[in-house]
């Protein structure tokens, strides 16, 4: 079964927007996992507006899943990774300003960047993955840079799925996806995906592309919380994902 990564961005920032520590991002973190997520999933940014780099710090001991820490890798960045040493960290790149992740690396143009970056981590004994657009042109570029894993950016497919409702789908985008995933698995990188996965897109994302081994969900997830409790939707997307 692909494996369910919650993001608790969210969580966070809902706390940060009180002060305090409510919620408290370590329980939610470890009730996550006591719900069935298979890791947990954090995106620290330079302006802490929602993880913030001490909450990395002190998430490392208590996860017991697969910790997974996104992210630009920029100077402080890479060294709380580092320091930390999660069992994986995926690459964004992602602008200090960015509201969201919405795009992957060109991992021609930024190969060399990608290769000392991917070094470093690897070293360390950290698998790496990188976001990639669905663009088969990219993965030898991904594989190259010493990567481990892709992690297929579904923005644009979430939003053709939203839109296939009232539209005809654009089969060719999700063609992109396909062919993306063969390419990489036929070279031996493995498949992760995220961003604006949901309840309504998920299953059919998962069985389209049998190479998926995790995906990273979290402002959809926790979104459904509110209105089905964060057990209840927890179950509901791993059971999304079986076989």
């Amino acid at each position: 079964m692909t494996k369910l990564s919650v993001n608790i961005n969210k969580f966070a920032t809902l706390r940060n927007a009180r002060g305090g520590n409510v919620p408290d991002i370590l329980k939610v973190a470890q009730d996550c996992e006591r719900f069935g997520a298979d890791g947990i999933t954090v995106h620290p940014r330079p302006d802490e507006r929602h993880i913030r780099y001490q909450d990395v710090l002190d998430l490392k001991p208590l996860v017991t899943t697969e910790f997974n820490i996104e992210g630009y890798p920029s100077p402080d960045f890479m060294d709380l990774v580092l320091k930390v040493k999660p069992d994986q960290v995926t690459l964004v790149p992602d602008p200090p300003d960015a509201i969201t992740s919405n795009t992957g690396w060109d991992t021609i143009t930024y190969q060399s960047f990608l290769k000392d970056v991917i070094g470093a981590f690897k070293k360390a004994g950290i698998r790496v993955s990188i976001f990639l657009n669905p663009d088969v042109n990219l993965v030898e570029g991904a594989k190259t840079a010493g990567a481990d894993r892709i992690e297929l950016y579904t923005g644009p497919y979430a939003e053709e799925y939203f839109n296939a409702r009232t539209q005809p789908q654009n089969l060719q985008l999700f063609n992109d996806y396909k062919n993306t995933a063969r390419a990489a698995s036929e070279i031996g990188l493995d498949l992760n995906a995220g961003h604006d996965l949901n309840l309504d897109n998920l299953r059919f994302f998962k069985l389209h592309i049998p190479q998926l081994k995790e995906v990273s969900i979290g402002h959809a997830l926790v979104a459904d919380a509110i209105y089905f409790g964060l057990e209840n939707t927890i179950q509901l997307y791993k059971r999304q994902l079986v076989d």
